[in-house]
């Protein structure tokens, strides 16, 4: 069974060069990133993905939540910049979800981290002082979800694997 795995919830998410550098031969699975992250570029790593399986029954769509992508060894919380004061929170022990993203305000986020915790982020240039100054020795600097990493978690714990995955939202669309 080969398995493409798609994470692009960092970065310019409407540029879709990416799509020319897949390898799609032989393909009969996708995992996708589903954020939270870059609106267009999990939405476009998504719609490729199931675009794509439409014309192959054969090709199953999973998702796994972005920041997955980064978990791996030890207790490690991911927090990303929410915008408009907020931050989100995701809190991995090695290879397993111990809470899925969550938002919180900046009042709340030292106490939204777990002692013990290493710190990590994707948005190192936007909230990386910040976070700098929160946790410390703990905060342990930005780190880029990638396709691998997607890969790492999937095979470290396949039981995480979402059928017919849909984006992270966080909260409620603004109107």
């Amino acid at each position: 069974m080969k398995t493409l795995y798609i994470e692009r919830s960092v970065g310019d998410g409407r540029r879709g060069d990416w799509v020319e550098e897949l390898d799609l031969e032989g393909v009969d699975r996708i995992v996708v990133g589903t954020g939270p992250g870059s609106f267009a570029g999990v939405r476009a790593a998504l719609a490729f993905a199931q675009g794509y399986a439409l014309g192959r029954p054969q090709c199953e769509v999973f998702g796994l939540p972005s920041a997955c992508a980064l978990a791996g060894e030890g207790r490690l919380a991911v927090v990303g910049d929410a915008r408009r004061g907020q931050f989100w929170v995701a809190l991995f022990d090695g290879f397993a979800v111990e809470r899925e993203a969550f938002l919180c305000d900046e009042a709340s986020l030292a106490a939204s981290v777990p002692a013990g915790y290493r710190v990590v982020t994707p948005d190192e240039a936007r909230i990386g002082e910040r976070l700098r100054a929160e946790f410390g020795e703990r905060y342990a600097g930005g780190a880029t979800p990638t396709d691998d990493g997607l890969r790492r978690f999937a095979e470290a714990n396949p039981s995480a694997l979402v059928p017919e995955p849909l984006p992270v939202y966080l909260s409620p669309a603004v109107r």
